[in-house]
């Protein structure tokens, strides 16, 4: 099982994350998604690869399911945290 799927589904355990994750998704996938294939909104894959240097050491290591829900919580909290 791929990295996204496993993540997909710890990410469908939690329904309290649901709009996050639709949201983060919206805000990092590039402009004109639709226009180019695979026609999906995912991250730049050099924004992907830096984010997984930064987060492990590691630009070719697969995400955490666990992590992924850590980072949608951090961000469904920031705006409170910010003020």
């Amino acid at each position: 099982m791929t990295w996204w799927l496993r993540a997909a589904m710890a990410v469908l355990r939690r329904p309290d994350l649901w709009f996050t994750a639709v949201r983060q998704v919206g805000r990092l996938a590039p402009s004109g998604w639709w226009r180019r294939p695979p026609f999906v909104p995912v991250p730049d894959a050099e924004y992907l690869r830096f984010r997984l240097q930064t987060a492990y050491g590691d630009a070719d290591r697969d995400p955490e399911p666990a992590d992924v829900v850590t980072y949608l919580q951090w961000c469904r909290a920031w705006p409170h945290l910010a003020r």
